[in-house]
């Protein structure tokens, strides 16, 4: 949607618009948080073993990698609100589906739909978030996806309390959905009513991710996967390799969380003052050494303190991947698409690539190559600096000036 800049709004409205499609990822986080808390009721009602259910999970990742190339097509077809009010709607009420499925075949189906909602909501928030992004001229990616860990987390508390009262999923996903659904469709009347020019081309349905999109998901990629193998991998680690108790275990997965949850919620005004590249060149340096100390900690507290590192490093760096796909070429929907489809990829790929390295060596090898990943955020931190106006606030002297030097 290239005519998009035609239309000039007040510093007022775009707030409004910020604080909408901060709901909006909120709201997204939720329905996400509220699903992970009982895939063990899911998997016991559809009757499907452990390993049937791992191959189930990974149809959300498929449905929407296959799905997320559409969005950009449905935002032009009837513009970014409409679309992303449609999309929101279609994701929050596919969160009764899994809970419905009665067998192995209806579950994979399920998630299949599920993953694909959620993949098109994705993009079309995101493209509208670098959009007011590009509007206010200051970092605020960094902010949005802390909402959606915040949503997550909200979502994940509502869950706990349902499994822990013994409700049934459908019920509970059912009062869920129809919450969230209305909270979308609500918040979604603050979002910029963005629309392409009669005389604009609309993007093809499906297309390969430009080039520009490539080389940023990469990075994007490092960081997703070493968020997903600190997440499901840290908390046996700690267990494993250093003959730590269930409960520190446990911890050390809880601290990585919130220890990404904070620093992207504080990242933004780090991004205005630094700019992008050296943000992600010194967050890969803050997570090289957080690897570092994991595969070399002698006892817990180390270990921990660089499971910590890890996530500090991390953290902003799919936000700003998602800010600088959307400045890297005519259609920010089809390169954000391109970079959300690579970062899923990463996020399916890491848990078990862990798992396999670590049964053909060790744990501590698999935790070599997070750290090896971490480097290259070091290595390929300059494709954030792309053609589009990097973001910068008050801080843009500053914001240019490390652009350059990075």
């Amino acid at each position: 949607m290239s005519g998009q800049g035609q239309v000039a709004y007040s510093k007022e409205r775009l707030s409004r618009a910020r604080l909408a499609v901060a709901v909006v990822f909120c709201v997204h986080g939720a329905v996400a948080g509220s699903f992970a808390t009982r895939v063990p009721w899911i998997q016991d009602h559809a009757g499907v073993s452990a390993g049937m259910l791992g191959l189930a999970l990974a149809f959300p990742a498929i449905g929407a990698s296959l799905a997320m190339p559409l969005a950009g097509w449905v935002s032009h077809r009837f513009g970014a609100r409409t679309a992303l009010r449609g999309l929101l709607a279609l994701w929050t009420l596919a969160l009764t589906l899994p809970s419905l499925a009665p067998n192995m075949v209806t579950l994979c189906a399920a998630l299949f739909v599920y993953g694909a909602t959620s993949g098109m909501a994705d993009v079309a928030m995101n493209a509208l978030g670098v959009e007011v992004e590009n509007r206010l001229e200051k970092s605020i990616m960094s902010g949005l996806h802390g909402m959606w860990s915040a949503g997550a987390l909200i979502g994940s508390a509502g869950g706990t309390v349902a499994a822990h009262l013994g409700a049934d999923a459908r019920l509970h996903h059912a009062l869920a959905a129809a919450v969230l659904t209305v909270a979308g469709l609500v918040v979604c009347q603050g979002v910029l009513d963005l629309r392409s020019t009669p005389e604009e081309e609309p993007p093809p349905r499906f297309a390969l991710p430009p080039r520009s999109a490539l080389l940023i998901g990469a990075v994007g990629f490092c960081a997703v996967f070493a968020e997903g193998a600190s997440l499901d991998w840290s908390a046996v680690y700690l267990k494993d390799v250093l003959d730590s108790s269930a409960g520190l275990a446990a911890a050390c997965t809880t601290g990585f969380t919130l220890t990404m949850a904070v620093a992207r919620f504080a990242g933004d005004k780090v991004v205005d003052r630094f700019g992008a590249v050296r943000t992600v060149r010194v967050g890969g340096a803050c997570a090289a050494l957080g690897g570092l100390l994991v595969v070399t900690a002698p006892h817990a507290a180390l270990a921990m303190t660089g499971f910590a590192l890890l996530g500090l490093g991390i953290a902003v760096v799919v936000p700003l991947a998602f800010a600088a796909a959307g400045r890297s070429g005519p259609n920010p929907s089809q390169a954000i698409a391109g970079v959300a489809t690579i970062t899923y990829t990463s996020s399916l790929v890491a848990p078990s690539a862990i798992g396999a390295l670590a049964d053909a060596t060790s744990l501590v090898a698999s935790f070599g190559l997070v750290t090896v990943l971490a480097c290259g955020l070091m290595a390929f931190a300059g494709v954030m600096r792309t053609n589009g106006r990097p973001a910068a606030g008050a801080g843009a002297p500053e914001a240019a000036t490390a652009e350059r030097k990075g």
